[in-house]
């Protein structure tokens, strides 16, 4: 059993939805990036997203953006995500690490080599904004040799025959996108708009699926883990980390997680 599949079964067990957290590996520095994601995983997140930093992020907003060409500046590479994967795998092994990548760095380096290395270092599965499940075939393949589970997108737009093709091409998981647009935290988000589009998902599969894009809050988390089976946080925790606001940000994850309970 995967890692995903198991961290969810362990999640219902508890009456919990999953909190997700999204960390830019490099930003602002190496060190301080692997700080905060100690103090995201030791303040509840269930699920770590590890981003991987690249030159054309195109699924994301300023923040994260920013998150990427500083990394690139400070000269992080594949070798530093790695590492870094191994480092959180070895402290936290309960943990499921998902590499929040774009397809490029994948095709640079060969799928039977990242997959390798990914599976070596601890990283359970990829989530990959800009390969279209009709282009994945050769991937997934490669993927599923190395237990590795690959996650596709859906959003609003997703029609019925777009959400099955979805649905069967991930392996345990789907992650919903709240809204048309690119990631950043938001004041508020379509929850009845969400809670409907939900429920044409739930007619298709049965897989779990997870909400991100805009999701800043408790309220927020607690809203959403009415109708998913967890959410992602990124931007905002991106900022704070940046910024170096350490308490605050294991503050605001114990606030985002205390929402993903079921009361």
């Amino acid at each position: 059993m995967s890692g995903l599949k198991e961290k969810f079964e362990e999640l219902r067990g508890r009456n919990e939805k999953a909190l997700i957290t999204y960390l830019m590996v490099g930003y602002p520095d190496y060190e301080t990036s692997q700080k905060a994601i100690e103090t995201v995983l030791k303040s509840g997140a269930d699920i770590l997203e590890l981003g991987f930093p690249f030159s054309d992020p195109v699924a994301d907003g300023p923040t994260i953006q920013l998150a990427h060409e500083v990394a690139l500046k400070n000269g992080i590479r594949s070798k530093q995500v790695f590492e870094t994967a191994r480092f959180i795998k070895e402290r936290y092994p309960s943990v499921p690490i998902l590499l929040m990548t774009y397809y490029n760095p994948i095709f640079r380096m060969g799928h039977e080599k990242f997959c390798s290395l990914s599976q070596e270092n601890g990283i359970d599965g990829f989530i990959v904004p800009d390969l279209p499940p009709e282009e994945s075939k050769e991937l997934k393949r490669v993927m599923q040799g190395y237990g590795l589970s690959l996650v596709f997108l859906a959003s609003p737009t997703s029609t019925e025959k777009r959400l099955k093709l979805v649905c069967e091409s991930s392996d345990d998981m789907v992650y919903y996108v709240s809204i048309t647009g690119t990631t950043g935290a938001r004041a508020d988000l379509p929850f009845e708009e969400l809670r409907e589009n939900l429920k044409l998902y739930r007619g298709v599969c049965n897989k779990p699926v997870v909400v991100g894009f805009g999701v800043s809050k408790g309220e927020h988390a607690r809203k959403i883990s009415d109708f998913a089976d967890g959410v992602v946080v990124g931007s905002l925790l991106v900022k704070l980390s940046a910024e170096g606001r350490f308490e605050e940000l294991a503050t605001k994850v114990k606030e985002l997680k205390e929402g993903t309970i079921i009361k």
